[in-house]
């Protein structure tokens, strides 16, 4: 797993993650806007922060579990390629997140999908284009 007290934030933001998606994950803040979460979202893939993710998750599509596991994935970078919020209540964030498994390189192409709900914004699903 990957050490929370890092000089620079997973998300690709440039801050520490400490000042960055360290708030969300460990003081419980809420994230601004729809591209804010997703890249908290990936910050919580890369620290196994299951808890994280499934409150992030919209309650229609949540899983009931992650199994998250260290060695299965290792999250490399995140590229954010465009936001857009639609209107008040929808918004999509379009990502390409490198890993590797098994010592192989893959990225993972996605268009999410967030939902505005109760104050906050949550994830609600994506269309992922594996090695695209």
């Amino acid at each position: 797993m990957a050490e929370k007290n890092s000089d620079h934030c997973w998300c690709g933001s440039g801050k520490s993650y400490a000042d960055c998606c360290g708030g969300y994950l460990d003081c419980h803040k809420i994230p601004a806007n729809a591209e804010i979460l997703m890249r908290s979202r990936y910050t919580a893939y890369v620290l196994l922060r299951e808890d994280y993710l499934l409150i992030t998750w919209h309650s229609s599509k949540r899983p009931l579990t992650l199994n998250l596991t260290k060695d299965a994935v290792k999250w490399i970078k995140l590229e954010v390629k465009d936001y857009k919020q639609k209107d008040t209540g929808h918004a999509t964030v379009e990502f390409i997140a490198y890993y590797k498994i098994g010592g192989r390189m893959h990225r993972l192409h996605e268009v999410s999908s967030f939902i505005y709900e109760n104050d906050r914004w949550l994830y609600l699903d994506g269309i992922a284009h594996e090695n695209s």
